[in-house]
């Protein structure tokens, strides 16, 4: 999940060696901290949230797929 995370992304921004991934796992839920680059964080969100909305419903279904705990992306600006 991480890979795939940190791989649409990168596709998304002008600085991909700024994009870093963190994991911080409760008991009920897995939260994965996206931090990009300065200039980047519009383009990761989207005209509307469009982007940013897209990959938390991916990352949502590929965890629920998956089984075990409910995943959020969250975006640290």
């Amino acid at each position: 999940m991480l890979e795939f995370i940190e791989q649409a992304i990168k596709l998304l921004v002008d600085k991909p060696d700024e994009v870093k991934v963190d994991i911080v796992e409760t008991e009920q839920r897995i939260i994965y901290e996206l931090t990009v680059g300065d200039g980047d964080y519009g383009k990761v969100i989207g005209k509307s949230g469009r982007n940013i909305s897209a990959l938390r419903t991916l990352v949502f279904a590929i965890n629920a797929k998956e089984g075990g705990k409910r995943a959020r992306l969250d975006v640290i600006d």
